[in-house]
């Protein structure tokens, strides 16, 4: 059955931390604004809504208690709209889509939402807990590292040098103030207000035009004490023998920020259409999720990708436009290479190094962004993927109307 994305809209970025514009916003109020504004500027009746499901990566404290629920409830949606919430780390956005896509494929709702919300400024990273990193058996079973290790151990292994990983942050950041300057992200991102009113952000709040691979070159490794005090590079190298040592290339400049952000995805098919006046604006193709070997955990996006084109029976060279989490640089390099893609072709409009990573919420947040730039390029075929912690990947194709 054709699943269509009728719409899409994802609050800006803010700056993870408590000097941050959108820290004083709790989990379940941020959760629930791209929810009013799909209502609102679609005319929805949100009792047509049959499913909600909300990506969140640390369901704990404020966002716990399946916030997927509570935030319908807190945007005044119908009663009648069930909701859950789901956790497949940095996937957790594009799942969550691909989970309410899903239901509508199999002819179990006719309408439903993808979202994903993430907090980090008020539920840090890791604040959930989890027995990979915590349980000694687990961790020594698994070889665990710390994923930015993972992130130094990818580049070593693919040898990509500082220089390049350096060039492509800073490409991140052109691109990304190229796009608000050309206003090619005023249709979706909708302003963050608090409950009287205040406008409290309208734009992402990470992004330094200024940044070159000179300024970046000045920064320190991130990683470099962790890896070689802390012991993560020898169980690294106990696990890939072939590498003499690992090459600490990673810092803030060429890594994902962290930052709070929602964003959600309205899905459905002829029949939702028909009944509401919404105008498909994609077909969803096809979308995939897959293991990947644990230690180095970031490279599953081409192989979930792989996946999802096979299922969809495309090919690569069927792709106009990719969008891929940029966690670090080393992962869409690799992904690139791995895939032949151009680094024209994609994350056109920067990512996730320039705006952030809001854990819970991205993959939902650049499905549409890609979407937004199908139409805006008028091109016809689009990929998005991520890279998942514990080695995994999830992958969405999508086809313009």
């Amino acid at each position: 059955m054709d699943t269509f994305i009728f719409d899409h809209v994802r609050t800006p970025r803010g700056k993870g931390k408590a000097d941050g514009s959108l820290h004083e916003i709790t989990p379940v109020w941020l959760a629930s604004r791209p929810l009013v504004a799909l209502a609102q500027r679609n005319a929805l009746d949100t009792s047509l809504v049959e499913e909600v499901v909300m990506g969140c990566v640390s369901p704990v404290g404020e966002q716990g208690g399946n916030i997927g629920r509570i935030a319908v409830l807190a945007a005044d949606w119908h009663q009648s709209v069930p909701a859950l919430s789901i956790d497949r780390a940095c996937g957790s956005g594009l799942e969550a889509v691909a989970f309410a896509a899903g239901k509508v494929m199999s002819g179990q709702a006719d309408l439903a939402v993808g979202a994903g919300v993430e907090s980090m400024s008020r539920v840090p990273m890791g604040s959930s807990g989890g027995a990979w990193a915590q349980d000694p058996q687990m961790s020594a079973k698994t070889s665990f590292v710390m994923q930015g290790i993972s992130a130094d151990l990818l580049a070593s292994l693919q040898g990509q040098s500082r220089r390049d990983l350096d060039a492509y942050g800073a490409e991140s950041h052109r691109r990304a103030a190229q796009a608000w300057a050309e206003g090619r992200f005023a249709r979706s991102v909708v302003p963050v207000q608090d409950f009287i009113g205040l406008t409290l952000l309208e734009r992402d709040e990470t992004i330094r035009p200024d940044t070159t691979v000179e300024s970046l070159a000045a920064l320190k490794p991130a990683f470099i004490e962790m890896g070689r005090q802390y012991g993560y590079d020898s169980v690294a190298l106990q696990r890939y023998p072939q590498l003499e040592k690992i090459e600490h290339v990673h810092h803030a400049g060429n890594s994902s920020g962290i930052v709070d952000g929602a964003g959600a995805v309205l899905v459905g098919n002829a029949a939702a259409a028909a009944k509401t006046g919404l105008k498909p604006r994609a077909r969803i193709r096809s979308f995939a999720a897959i293991g990947s070997e644990p230690t180095l955990m970031l490279d599953g996006p081409s192989a979930a990708a792989r996946r999802a084109l096979a299922r969809a029976g495309m090919a690569p060279g069927d792709i106009d436009l990719w969008e891929l989490n940029e966690a670090f640089s080393s992962v869409v390099l690799t992904f690139m290479s791995a895939l032949d893609v151009p680094h024209e072709r994609i994350n056109v409009n920067g990512g996730a190094i320039a705006m952030g990573h809001p854990l819970g919420a991205s993959g939902a947040m650049i499905l549409g962004t890609v979407l937004d730039e199908l139409e805006r390029s008028g091109k016809g075929t689009a990929l998005v993927s991520l890279c998942v912690a514990a080695g995994m990947g999830s992958a969405m194709v999508i086809e313009r109307v």
